[in-house]
């Protein structure tokens, strides 16, 4: 089967959403996502949209935040049009229906909270679900359009570039794979964007959702397009430590509040690793968490809000507070148990200032796209703003292009072709592999890292690679394999580009190296075929 369209989205969350909402407008779009539309990471998140909407506040003291967070990578001009156009994001939302927390119901005034890194209160948020009234906002919104077709339960495969069939090197489309009818369709477009969103599962800890695989870095790297900067990986410092809320992520903006890291014995100790204490960026507090957790053998430290008068806590908090309590947790009485976990993807596909990446006719916006935005370390509440503005900027530029787009015909491409494949007999080898990576680059390349656990970890990811793809031949795909072999892609990519970094800066801390070199500030860039290496911005 084949389909044709002006843009081919992968991806329902924010930025995919925002985009294809804006598309529309000049260009009939095709959004696929491999679960329910709903099924994101932007549903899950809780903290917000930072923005400057106080007169107290102001563009240069959000862009110095970012800065400092990002630990001298981050890129000067992203960093400026996205604390500018973070305004705008917010009118945007509002203006489709978006129902953000005010300080007095109607007043009109935003109740502005504060997360880590932040100099100011600037976080625009719907309680503790922000991520949930935008997905509902944008995604009432994209079922409206008459130019938006959406596709749920579709998996991208590969994208499909002409260079395969003889032409030049252009993506236009991809092969996707129908997993109600188990076929694999043949999407052709003028453009395609990546908004696929993080990897989180490639740890075994994380608070990202099941479908945080790391589709859109690895095929954007399996054809061609560069990536950049892939030993970023924040860690979120507070995970709710419960085996049953399989991985419930207590949100920053408790710290922003005023809650304080304490060990189970009751002392505070954020005092004793950054001057700004609770307050601290994610990388210093996740790091000071593991710190402390292995220097003391506890399992878990405690997120203490109990200062708090509790009516105040759980207005604030609800579905926090709500959570916590179905494991018996009162946390307007008691401190929270938290560990760390993965949590964001700071590098990614490279991309321009409207999300263009290096190889033609593909773009990518949201996590899996690296702007230069984040730098080492993404500053709490920015993920959701570079979503909005770069789902934006993209769709505006294609709007300025969309007649010459239009004018190129789409090309005809040979169908997928499934060869002696078979289904699997054997899914066991999937759940197998799956536990042993997720394991390997827990233990090897998480919050602390050295030169001895990376070389043991890329001599196990590249065995499981080499069973991964036996596998992938012989057998009919189907969405737990293709999400294998894209973490198993991920994983290679993180390892790399962490050995390549001899020095310790934002969110890649090595023991060996503790100190950040200024030859290093630099990004980590890599396409197939070429080995990670540092360029300048």
């Amino acid at each position: 089967m084949v389909m044709r369209t002006d843009y081919l989205v992968l991806g329902s969350g924010v930025a995919g959403l925002s985009f294809a909402l804006q598309a529309a407008a000049h260009g009939q779009v095709v959004l696929l996502t491999k679960r329910a539309a709903i099924d994101t990471a932007t549903s899950w998140a809780q903290g917000g949209v930072a923005a400057v909407l106080s007169p107290d506040d102001s563009f240069d003291k959000h862009a110095e935040d970012t800065r400092v967070a990002g630990a001298g990578l981050c890129h000067e001009v992203t960093v400026d049009l996205c604390v500018r156009e973070a305004p705008d994001a917010i009118r945007f939302l509002s203006q489709l229906g978006a129902q953000f927390s005010e300080r007095e119901a109607g007043s009109g005034n935003f109740d502005l909270g504060r997360e880590g890194g932040h100099s100011e209160r600037r976080i625009v948020h719907a309680g503790d679900i922000t991520g949930r009234e935008i997905q509902r906002t944008l995604w009432e919104a994209v079922r409206e359009s008459p130019n938006i077709e959406v596709l749920e339960w579709h998996m991208g495969v590969d994208l499909i570039t002409l260079s395969n069939f003889g032409g030049p090197d252009r993506c236009c489309g991809a092969y996707v794979l129908d997993e109600r009818n188990g076929r694999i369709e043949t999407l052709l477009a003028r453009a395609t964007v990546l908004a696929t969103g993080g990897a989180g599962k490639v740890y075994l800890y994380t608070s990202n959702p099941d479908v945080a695989t790391g589709d859109g870095v690895a095929m954007a790297y399996r054809a061609g397009a560069e990536v950049a900067n892939m030993e970023f990986y924040q860690f979120h410092p507070t995970v709710l430590y419960e085996p049953k809320a399989k991985s419930f992520l207590v949100s920053e903006a408790l710290r922003g509040e005023g809650a304080v890291l304490r060990l189970p014995d009751g002392e505070a100790f954020m005092k004793r690793h950054h001057p700004m204490a609770d307050l601290a960026p994610r990388d210093v507090v996740a790091r000071a968490i593991d710190f402390e957790m292995k220097r003391t053998g506890s399992e878990h430290v405690l997120l203490d809000i109990t200062h708090r008068n509790p009516d105040s806590v759980r207005a604030r908090f609800p579905n926090i507070y709500a959570e916590c309590l179905r494991y018996g947790i009162d946390a307007a009485v008691q401190g929270i148990p938290v560990v760390p976990a993965a949590h964001y993807m700071c590098g990614g596909v490279t991309t321009d200032l409207h999300g263009r990446t290096t190889l033609p006719g593909l773009w990518a916006i949201g996590e899996v796209a690296c702007t230069g935005l984040h730098g080492a370390n993404r500053l709490a509440s920015n993920s959701l703003l570079e979503g909005l503005v770069f789902g934006r900027r993209a769709a505006l530029k294609l709007g300025q292009q969309a007649e010459e787009i239009r004018r190129q015909p789409l090309p005809n491409v040979a169908d997928w072709q499934t060869g002696s494949a078979v289904p699997s007999d054997e899914a066991v080898v999937v759940s197998h592999n799956w536990d042993e990576l997720r394991h390997t680059m827990w233990n090897y390349v998480g919050i602390v890292r050295n030169d001895a656990r990376l070389r043991r970890a890329a001599r196990r990811v590249a065995l499981l690679e080499q069973e991964i793809r036996e596998y992938y031949w012989k057998h009919l795909v189907t969405r737990d394999l293709l999400e294998l072999r894209n973490i198993a892609t991920v994983a290679e990519l993180i390892i790399a580009s962490a050995a390549s970094r001899r020095e310790s800066r934002g969110l890649h801390f090595t023991t060996d190296y503790p100190e950040s070199r200024s030859e290093f500030a630099a990004d980590t860039v890599t396409k197939r075929g070429v080995l990670p290496h540092l360029r300048g911005h």
